[in-house]
């Protein structure tokens, strides 16, 4: 299985700044290490025309030259620099690449990625480009193109944070369902409508999380019909999380990937998996419950091949 990493551009962050950069290339060593079916690429840049599929043409000129107003830059959270911005392109273009993997071998992922509070003119929340959103319009227009068929995609957004940005770009787009599951009460306090949106309380437990799960994927189920799944597996729903304020333990993280790799397994779905957020009082946390993500992932890519292997 194919996984796609960027961490080696690394962000000059400030001293005491509150990303914690080091969880990709941490991440990175204990799949080398503990995982070895999962194969580690170099994630390519996303090209220009690929990002103003979603973005606008003055946005991505002024990432790509350090020209963006000082309050856009603020809302993004990182301080501008080269290497900002060939990290955003990188992380955009890992999603693309994940996808295009997983549409020939079941599932494919990012090491990074889920940039979901970007929007097509702005970024924030620690997301520069819509790694989502271009993604899923690029594979529409591949299928149009090589195939002349109409994709749809489902993003299952299950990051602690809504998907505001993802829920904005596909507003009006039928071709793209949103669904996020998120804590109520945290960021992005103004929220957009996603396709579904369901926000849980401060606090939520493994049962009620996997109860609004599995409701929102019947839900899912009876409004839309994927042939593309992109699954935002974020880390901070864990009760270890500084930022998360929900309460899931490993076992229920564990769970809840489970929960949507068999949803999209009983669909024969391809999956395209991105990290999204994980802000642990110890990084070990964090890259443990991602850990936890790759090794279900793996289980469904291998199921994947034996059941392709097994067809005429």
């Amino acid at each position: 299985m194919h996984a796609y990493y960027a961490d080696h551009f690394v962000l000059p962050l400030p001293e005491g700044h509150r990303f914690p950069m080091r969880k990709y290339s941490r991440l990175r060593d204990r799949l080398s290490a503990e995982l070895p079916g999962v194969q580690m690429r170099e994630a390519p840049a996303a090209s220009d025309g690929e990002l103003a599929l979603v973005h606008t043409p003055a946005y991505i000129q002024g990432v790509a030259t350090g020209g963006l107003d000082a309050a856009v830059q603020r809302e993004i959270g990182f301080p501008w620099s080269p290497a900002m911005a060939e990290r955003a392109r990188r992380s955009v273009g890992a999603t693309v690449a994940a996808a295009r993997d997983a549409l020939a071998q079941g599932v494919a992922g990012n090491l990074a990625g889920g940039t979901h509070h970007a929007y097509a003119h702005k970024g924030g929340g620690f997301c520069v480009f819509n790694d989502i959103a271009v993604t899923a319009r690029l594979m529409q227009a591949e299928a149009w193109r090589l195939h002349r068929q109409k994709m749809q995609v489902a993003v299952i957004d299950l990051d602690v944070h809504q998907g505001n940005g993802t829920a904005h770009i596909f507003a009006n787009d039928p071709s793209v369902f949103t669904l996020s599951l998120h804590g109520e009460k945290n960021f992005p306090f103004r929220k957009e409508a996603s396709d579904l949106d369901v926000g849980l309380p401060d606090g939520c437990t493994d049962e009620p999380y996997l109860a609004a799960l599995h409701q929102a994927l019947q839900t899912l189920q009876d409004r839309f019909d994927p042939h593309l799944l992109i699954y935002l597996a974020g880390a901070d729903p864990h009760e270890g999380d500084r930022l998360g304020r929900l309460k899931l333990t490993a076992d229920g993280m564990q769970e809840r990937d489970r929960v949507v790799m068999d949803w999209a397994w009983q669909r024969k779905l391809p999956v395209v998996m991105c990290m999204g957020g994980g802000y642990g009082h110890d990084i070990e946390t964090t890259v443990q419950v991602q850990m936890q993500t790759w090794g279900v992932a793996l289980g469904y890519w291998q199921r994947w091949q034996r059941w392709h292997n097994r067809q005429p």
